[in-house]
């Protein structure tokens, strides 16, 4: 495997931090052979679709347009200008072939590496001038591989030509003895087929090289197991970025949980240490639920916005710590409570109602279990 300076292997996949600033120096998956491939091809195919009549109209410049006077020859103020038009009318009418060649070599590179551009690939490096480096590269592992890729792609390029010329001899022996206007034709015919044929081969060169380079892309970013904790300690893995991290998750939490206090039929406390905001709709709950709990100054804030919002509260040390230790925000309390808490809140009711019998009911059962946070760190059944 790949070493690193300190000697340990570079055995880990990199990390999308590592890509991101991979990308953001330009370093993407590239592969020159797909690159060119895709632009001979297009070529190919746009003077397959419009050759001939770009070679009409080229024909007819070259025929009608470069017979003008003897006396235009020996002036230059009337060549010059002419020949400028002419050269004009040429480019223009190979304007659409330059174009579609321009777009396809700034598209093919997007093919495996996606779209990127980086001011740090461009800006100029003093490091790239230096012979040294410059000899390692040639005589190095990558360097051996460019070698043998570019013999292979000529042994096989030479191998298609020589292949579609002997198929293709007597139609070229022949020219010789044809018309000079219908010769050209058929020679045209001719290197545009021998042209496509050379180009399709370089697919093989290719589909083997594309995958190639994006495996070594990922492999030349490969990370040691170190790299990887420390890169992670750099973000996620700082204590004091984690700790701040909780400190805002647990101010949003707590704010949302104010929110939800007013909506509460009853707050339970215990009564300084704990509060507990119970609600509870008969017809869309199943049992009370739990909007609002806390400890010490939550509990204070909690009875602060109950008492704010007129919420009636109730002294209940026992439900309340029970309620704390086994239910979390928004879940139903246990069957164990239910009792307990169906009875605080008939009394609730009662006293909305200005109900004069109203009394706070003594018996109000809670199992011994509830009242003990060690028993209740894993989820209950009974919920």
């Amino acid at each position: 495997m790949a070493e690193n300076e300190s000697g340990q292997e570079k055995s880990e996949e990199p990390t999308p931090k590592r890509l991101r600033e991979a990308k953001e120096k330009g370093q993407v998956p590239r592969s020159r052979e797909l690159s060119t491939f895709l632009v001979l091809m297009t070529a190919g195919a746009f003077m397959l679709m419009y050759g001939s009549s770009m070679g009409a109209q080229l024909a007819e410049q070259m025929s009608s347009r470069l017979d003008f006077e003897r006396e235009m020859a020996y002036d230059s103020s009337l060549l010059l200008p002419y020949l400028a038009d002419e050269i004009f009318r040429t480019l223009r009418t190979l304007f659409p072939l330059f174009g579609v060649l321009v777009v396809a070599a700034m598209l093919a590179p997007i093919v495996i590496g996606g779209a990127n551009f980086s001011w740090k690939a461009a800006a100029p490096k003093p490091s790239k001038l230096n012979p040294g480096k410059g000899l390692k590269r040639i005589f190095s592992w990558q360097g051996l591989m460019e070698f043998g890729k570019t013999f292979a792609k000529f042994v096989l390029i030479s191998s298609v030509a020589v292949a579609v010329l002997a198929t293709f001899s007597d139609r070229l022996l022949m020219l010789g003895y044809e018309p000079v206007h219908q010769g050209i034709i058929h020679a045209a015919q001719l290197v545009m087929g021998t042209f496509i044929a050379v180009s399709a081969a370089l697919i093989v060169v290719a589909a083997i090289d594309a995958p190639f380079q994006m495996w070594n892309h990922q492999k030349q970013l490969r990370m040691t197991r170190q790299e990887v904790k420390d890169e992670y300690k750099e973000t996620d893995g700082k204590p004091e970025v984690k700790q701040k991290i909780r400190q805002l998750q647990q101010e949003m939490a707590q704010r949302r949980m104010m929110e939800e206090v007013p909506k509460a039929d009853v707050i339970i406390t215990n009564p300084t240490h704990y509060a507990v905001a119970i609600v509870y709709e008969a017809s869309r709950m199943a049992a009370p639920k739990v909007v609002a709990k806390g400890v010490d100054e939550v509990a204070a804030s909690i009875r602060a916005v109950g008492d704010e919002h007129a919420i009636i509260r109730v002294e209940a040390p026992r439900v309340a710590r029970a309620i704390y230790f086994t239910t979390d925000l928004n879940q139903e309390v246990p069957n164990g409570l239910f009792v307990a808490v169906a009875r605080i809140l008939a009394y609730v009711y009662q006293l909305k109602r200005a109900d004069a019998d109203a009394q706070m009911p003594d018996d109000l059962p809670v199992p011994e279990d509830y009242l003990d946070p060690d028993k209740q760190r894993g989820p209950r059944r009974d919920r």
